[in-house]
């Protein structure tokens, strides 16, 4: 395929994700995966689980490395229970509205996740850690997107297994391979799994082909067709995780 061709693609696809049109795979018999769940308290009496002692991952880009990276955008400050109620019900809204570190030029940090290239707001960016298996202390009962829990100097990081959630409809089993970061959201206490991290990026609002409507991939805020990737709209992907929403399960 020429480069062109290539392009031409690439782009079709993220605006396929715009509109919730992304091809479906062909079906292969095979056992239906179990739909994510939302982290659940474990019932009473509760069984006792230590953390057996292991060394804190270090983070590959320190928080002050981060902060000293060229950005407009001041962090939003935390917000009220008011707002928090208005944000909840705009999850569901027809007509989503554009976040506060969108109205005006912002950065953002790309990375990729089995093949798809990913922004990330830098006003929302934490650290970033590198990806060791061995680290990782997994949990019973966790749904199939929890990969593990890592832990950090500043909390045990909650690691997702990124793919399931961007891309449901094409994942496939060696999309765990390979992964190499984990990119923790400031306030909260997960991490996403990602197979590379790449560089910052400047963009203006207007460069931004934004969303219009919610629908089956309320994470994804819009795309930006000069760099070939798709931004995240972390606010709203927190709500999926932490709230009563969950990845569609698509049958391969």
């Amino acid at each position: 395929m020429s480069k062109g061709s290539q392009h031409a693609a690439l782009q079709g696809y993220l605006d396929a994700l715009l509109t919730d049109n992304t091809p479906e795979p062909s079906r292969v018999e095979a056992p239906e995966p179990a739909q994510p769940a939302p982290f659940l308290e474990p019932p009473a009496p509760a069984v006792t689980f230590t953390l057996p002692p292991v060394a804190l991952a270090e983070p590959l880009i320190s928080t002050e490395q981060i902060s000293q990276l060229p950005t407009s955008v001041v962090a939003t400050e935390q917000q009220s229970e008011l707002t928090v109620e208005v944000l909840a019900a705009t999850v569901k809204a027809a007509q989503p509205s554009i976040s506060r570190w969108a109205e005006g030029p912002f950065e953002c940090l790309l990375f990729d996740v089995a093949g798809l290239t990913l922004a990330v707001p830098l006003a929302a960016l934490g650290t970033i850690y590198p990806y060791q298996a061995d680290q990782l202390t997994p949990l019973f009962g966790q749904p199939d997107w929890f990969v593990g829990i890592l832990p950090t100097a500043g909390a045990n990081l909650k690691v997702l297994e990124t793919a399931r959630w961007v891309m449901p409809e094409r994942y496939t089993a060696d999309m765990c391979d390979g992964l190499k970061y984990v990119i923790s959201i400031n306030g909260y206490d997960w991490g996403l799994a990602v197979h590379q991290v790449r560089h910052s990026i400047h963009l203006q609002p207007e460069e931004v082909k934004w969303r219009t409507q919610r629908g089956k991939r309320a994470w994804l805020a819009g795309t930006v067709i000069e760099h070939m990737c798709a931004l995240l709209d972390v606010e709203i992907l927190a709500e999926l995780i932490t709230g009563q929403d969950a990845p569609p399960v698509v049958l391969k």
